[in-house]
């Protein structure tokens, strides 16, 4: 194999033999794995509909939720795995495209729930079949098995890290 964390890993190996490289290219191929992930197969996807990733991650989060009254700012950034200065910017943009919609919190009056508007609702539910052959596209030179291998050791990995 020669990519970046090949390359890099002979490259450590001459200027210091002493370092196990094994734990570093791994990591190395799973950060260029996301990032190519994301930059040329998802992004180009999400912005034929005009969104950007985290915005598609906002509108897929409440829609899989099934709570029709919606979810609360926090409830989202927790679910989404992002800040909440983040989340505020992508669900005020989502709201003024029509997407999602702020209401009051029935049972907290200092709260909001943000909940999918009609429209919002409409374009996840056209996006999913596109993100599931995206999905199936990316992961295609693995097999069906390799695949829940790969899913099972990282579910593994994270769960450990996640602590």
């Amino acid at each position: 194999m020669n990519d970046r964390a090949s390359r890099a890993a002979a490259e450590w190996a001459v200027q210091r033999p002493d370092i196990d490289m094994l734990p570093l290219e791994v990591l190395g191929r799973l950060n260029e794995a996301s990032q190519l992930i994301v930059r040329e197969r998802q992004s180009p996807v999400f912005s034929r509909y005009g969104l950007q990733h985290g915005e598609f991650d906002v509108l897929a989060t409440l829609r899989r939720s099934g709570a029709p009254e919606g979810l609360t700012p926090t409830a989202l950034f927790e679910a989404a795995m992002m800040s909440s200065g983040g989340m505020t910017a992508r669900i005020d943009r989502l709201e003024k495209a029509g997407l999602v919609e702020r209401r009051p919190h029935p049972s907290d009056r200092r709260a909001t729930l943000v909940k999918l508007t009609d429209k919002g609702f409409d374009l996840i539910e056209a996006m999913m079949p596109v993100h599931e052959l995206t999905a199936q596209d990316i992961l295609s030179p693995l097999s069906r098995e390799e695949q829940t291998a790969l899913n099972d050791l990282l579910a593994r990995l994270i769960g450990a890290l996640d602590g």
